[in-house]
């Protein structure tokens, strides 16, 4: 989006029905870009959510994997006594069990807020949490966009609105990815009994120009965001789910589980006749 050029030979102040016009070409941008920063966090969401399974789901498969790479090459160096191969078999196995430090040690455990679920779970004898959703539910994206729409910072036009509506988008961040429906439905509540600030005329055309600009920028800076998303891992893996992510992690486990009979057969023949 970009700023619409003043006609030619315009006033320094553009007469009031132009400003009407700028007025309204403000407010259908801040709404075009509430709707795109709603996307941008959906797929946000949906992109840490499916990293998260995906790593629950199957990330001892890949240490399988790793661990049969390791035997596979220490029992082609066992039979060979090569040098090279020596050297092959003490890199996958250190691929396997590296030395980590301090902060290895810690992640993945240690959360600002604490110790994560799984840490909480190994230490009280608990069982660990379920993989979450890979997305929210129906329900609660509905409720998500309605409550946007309502409390997005965008539609500030002051400065400690703003800072309480950004401060309050957190908090429906936060409810939204975790898929709580009732914390949702809760804040929705919350900010309906809370104080509505008094509407503010948006003044002249030169304030409403450096507002459009201000939106096109941010535009352009969500665009990156989502390119960015989409050109990890994860966001690719999400482009080849075609709306189906636990089918694709499904069809990974299938390929993956191939991978672990092939490797175990391989690991068998090279140590069937050793005593």
């Amino acid at each position: 989006m970009t700023s619409p050029d003043p006609p030619s030979g315009a006033p320094a102040q553009p007469a009031e029905p132009s400003t009407e016009r700028l007025e309204r070409a403000v407010r259908a941008a801040e709404t075009a870009l509430i709707e795109y920063e709603i996307a941008v966090e959906t797929f946000r969401v949906e992109v840490d959510n499916f990293s998260r399974l995906h790593q629950q789901r199957l990330g001892p498969v890949y240490a399988r994997l790793d661990e049969l790479d390791a035997l596979i090459a220490e029992a082609v160096a066992a039979r060979s006594g090569d040098p090279e191969d020596a050297r092959r078999a003490r890199e996958a196995r250190a691929a396997v069990a590296p030395l980590p430090g301090v902060e290895e040690l810690l992640g993945g455990w240690v959360q600002p807020e604490g110790l994560s679920p799984e840490a909480q779970a190994m230490l009280t004898g608990q069982p660990v949490r379920p993989p979450q959703r890979v997305r929210p539910g129906e329900e609660a994206r509905r409720r998500y966009r309605e409550l946007v729409r309502r409390v997005h910072p965008d539609l500030a036009t002051e400065e400690g609105d703003r800072v309480r509506r950004e401060e309050f988008l957190v908090r429906v961040n936060r409810a939204y990815a975790d898929g709580a429906e009732a914390a949702l439905a809760a804040l929705a509540e919350e900010w309906e009994a809370g104080p509505r600030p008094e509407p503010d005329a948006l003044g002249q055309a030169e304030q409403l120009y450096d507002r459009l600009e201000w939106l096109s920028a941010r535009k352009e800076w969500l665009a990156r965001v989502v390119d960015e998303l989409e050109s990890g891992a994860v966001g690719s893996m999400l482009k080849l789910a075609g709306g189906d992510p636990d089918g694709l992690l499904e069809e990974i486990a299938e390929n993956l589980a191939g991978q672990v009979r092939e490797r175990e057969a391989r690991l068998a023949e090279l140590t069937a006749d050793r005593p």
